[in-house]
Formats: structure tokens, sequence, C-alpha cells
């Protein structure tokens, strides 16, 4: 009875230590990746207005 009751009171313990442990890891990858996509992206902007005609040179 005791005994069951030790291991109940472990795994609770472990559940509240690890879920916001775990919650907490992943929004760091989700924050890096998130870091890295603005570092390394392009702007996802094209300004197309007001540049030079095109012209194939041979």
């Amino acid at each position: 009875m005791v005994r069951t009751k030790l291991i109940l009171i472990a795994i609770a313990s472990l559940l509240a230590v690890g879920s916001p442990g775990l919650w907490f890891l992943m929004s760091e990858k989700q924050e890096a990746q998130h870091r890295r996509a603005t570092f390394f992206g392009s702007s996802k902007t094209y300004p197309t207005s007001g540049g030079e005609k095109m012209k194939v040179e041979w």
C-alpha cells in the first residue's frame, strides 16, 4: 500500500517537473527557428517599380 503510494507520488512529481521543462524547451526551439528565419530569410516583398528595363546583351 505504501509502496504504491510512493510510486504514484514519484510519477506525479516527474510529470509536474517534466511537463513545464518540456514546454520550455519546445518554446525555445520555436523561438530559435523564428530568429533564424528572420536573420537568413529574404524579404518577401520585391519592389518592381522604378527600375531600369532589362535588355539582353549578346
